[in-house]
C-alpha cells in the first residue's frame, strides 16, 4: 500500500518521451515499443513523473507541487494520489 512516506519509482520497461509540449510514457519489452499502450501525461503528471526518482517520498513531491503550481497541500496530495493510483493500476510504477 502506498502512503505519503512511500518512495515510488517507474517500472522497468517504461520509457518517457517528450516531444514538443507532449509527454508520453511508452512501455517497451524486448526493445519493442508497445504503441497500443502509450500513456499521455498532462503538465502535472509530467511534473510528478520527473520526481519519481527513487529518492523522493510522496510527501516531498507534494511539497514540490505546492511550490510549482501554487496550490495548497490538500490539492497537491489529491492530485498526486490520483496519479500514483492510476499509474500503479497499470503497473507503470512500483513502490
Amino acid at each position: 500500500m502506498i502512503d505519503l512516506n512511500s518512495i515510488v519509482t517507474p517500472s522497468p520497461g517504461i520509457v518517457p518521451r517528450k516531444t514538443g509540449d507532449e509527454y508520453v510514457l511508452v512501455p517497451v519489452s524486448n526493445n519493442i515499443a508497445d504503441m497500443d499502450s502509450v500513456y499521455t501525461l498532462n503538465e502535472t503528471g509530467a511534473f510528478i513523473w520527473e520526481r519519481l526518482d527513487g529518492k523522493s517520498s510522496l510527501a516531498e513531491i507534494i511539497s514540490c507541487m505546492q511550490s510549482e503550481f501554487d496550490v495548497d497541500a490538500e490539492t497537491a496530495k489529491n492530485d498526486l494520489l490520483t496519479f500514483v493510483t492510476e499509474m500503479e493500476k497499470f503497473l507503470i510504477i512500483t513502490g
